[in-house]
């Protein structure tokens, strides 16, 4: 099976030529983000998360719902290849949050796009700090998005992705050229959706860019980043807060689960770590 282009344009928003240029891999990247948000429903409700291109294109085209890296990044390739890009799918480790020198699995997914102008890492699922435009396999260039500045260093032996966030430097991930595959991220899929101590499991993750600012939740507490200037942050105070945000600044098409509210009730109950 192959990907709906027609269905995913009418998703994100796109009206412009299905050409493998640079310019339509960075309008395409810009309005995914915003279209498609990042979210861990699925492994919260206990729903499994199959990432053929008929249930990535079923769930994050047709039914409105989003996703995370997995999911959101193999549907970009999947866009892209049909497209006519060349490309090579990665995996990450991530760094963020992470403490130095601690050893990370590579448990997220990205993509390198080849083109005539050189080669460029392309990023939809990262949540938070997800990429907004593809960048170029350039290091120690500081490099412009519609949102933060970001840039590629260099960490044991990999490149290293970094977010320029609040006046500083702040690493996400780091990656080599090895190409990775399906059954590579069916692995770490899997381990994070059913690991009991996941983040994704025990509580909601969700992320969503628009121009000049982004959505970002993290179990019971919801911030507006606007570009330049502090975030906006408060409790979600109930479950019907809860739904109402996940539909009206994330967009997403909630779920029909019996499990919904009460897991949602129980996340509301358990202390913040």
């Amino acid at each position: 099976m192959s990907v709906d282009l027609d269905a995913y344009f009418a998703r994100i928003g796109y009206d412009g030529r299905a050409a493998p240029t640079l310019e339509t891999l960075a309008r395409l990247h810009e309005l995914h983000p915003q279209a498609i948000p990042f979210e861990n429903l699925s492994p919260f409700l206990g729903e499994e998360i199959p990432l053929d291109i008929a249930s990535l294109q079923d769930k994050l085209v047709a039914r409105g719902r989003g996703g995370w890296c997995f999911e959101q990044n193999l549907l970009f390739a999947h866009v892209l290849r049909e497209i006519g890009f060349d490309l090579v799918t990665l995996a990450a480790r991530v760094r963020w949050n992470a403490p130095p020198g601690e050893a990370r699995p590579r448990s997220h997914m990205l993509v390198l796009v080849k083109l005539s102008q050189g080669d460029y890492i392309a990023d939809v699922g990262f949540g938070g700090l997800v990429l907004t435009a593809p960048i170029r396999l350039a290091a120690n260039i500081e490099q412009q998005t519609p949102h933060e500045a970001f840039r590629l260093g260099a960490y044991e032996g990999m490149y290293l992705l970094e977010a320029h966030v609040a006046g500083a430097w702040q690493p996400l991930y780091a990656f080599d050229l090895h190409e990775q595959t399906l059954p590579d991220y069916e692995v770490s899929n899997w381990y994070l959706a059913h690991h009991p101590k996941s983040q994704f499991v025990t509580g909601i993750l969700a992320a969503r860019s628009e121009p000049q600012k982004r959505h970002a939740l993290r179990g019971g507490r919801y911030t507006l980043h606007r570009l330049g200037q502090p975030g906006e942050s408060r409790a979600i105070e109930s479950v019907a807060d809860f739904k109402q945000t996940l539909s009206g600044p994330f967009g997403i098409r909630l779920p029909n689960s019996p499990e919904l509210d009460s897991r949602l009730r129980q996340l509301l109950a358990t202390p913040p770590a």
